[in-house]
């Protein structure tokens, strides 16, 4: 199978296991994620709501990019705030950029980390969907860390992740001129290091740093985890 087939095949397989479980319900408060792994399983939740698998499912999104696709496809889009949501959810479904072997994840190659997190750490549940290349030994030295941030502290946020060991990149637009501006109004450091690193360690001590908005580890609410494989295969953790 092809990496968009995996993705694919790993949001559609864990949707409707996680139907056939009683994980997810009708009724339930769902966040959804963002990006090329999140969104098929958005679709699934779609689907599964127009046949009438589900019903009163309300959906906060982590993106405009999400939000937009949950009004194509007919799915309730609240705030948090709303009051039928109250600042809680049952279960957030979302993609990763790397997963280890300890469920620790790096998250925001979309550049949606922070609503990412604030769903995430406010959910009952969390599921992740990926496919097997998401999956490594060790987070942090193959796929850029991504750490939002406010534009004023560029420079002394870069120098005390340098401090840190890590090797820091503005992230630039893609068909636009400058930095990439993310859904909040904010930069994005994208941080490599040479050596691994602790990542519950880490989220904490980035997070301290002024200027700091969010940063891309997600090390406190462990997730249920969906990879697919080039033959087939599903394996959750």
């Amino acid at each position: 199978m092809t990496q968009s087939e995996q993705k694919v095949l790993a949001a559609t397989t864990a949707v409707d296991t996680l139907i056939s479980e009683g994980i997810i319900a009708s009724g339930m408060k769902l966040g959804l994620g963002t990006g090329s792994t999140a969104l098929p399983a958005v679709k699934r939740i779609a689907d599964r709501i127009q046949d009438g698998t589900l019903t009163g499912i309300k959906a906060v999104a982590t993106s405009f990019q999400t939000a937009n696709c949950c009004q194509d496809w007919g799915i309730p889009v609240y705030s948090l705030n709303d009051r039928v949501i109250g600042g809680k959810l049952d279960l957030t479904i979302d993609g990763a950029d790397e997963v280890d072997p300890d469920c620790n994840l790096i998250k925001g190659g979309g550049a949606a980390l922070l609503r990412e997190k604030i769903t995430a750490y406010n959910s009952a549940r969390y599921v992740i969907v990926a496919d097997e290349s998401k999956s490594v030994q060790t987070v942090g030295t193959k796929f850029p860390l991504p750490v939002e941030i406010i534009g004023e502290a560029r420079l002394s946020v870069t120098q005390a992740l340098e401090a840190m060991g890590a090797t820091c990149t503005l992230r630039e637009g893609v068909r636009k001129c400058g930095p990439v501006i993310t859904d909040n109004g904010n930069q994005i450091l994208d941080c490599l290091w040479k050596e691994p690193v602790r990542p519950a360690e880490m989220e904490k001590a980035i997070k301290e740093i002024a200027g700091v908005v969010e940063v891309g580890f997600f090390t406190r609410l462990k997730p249920i985890v969906f990879i697919a494989h080039a033959d087939g295969s599903v394996e959750r953790r």
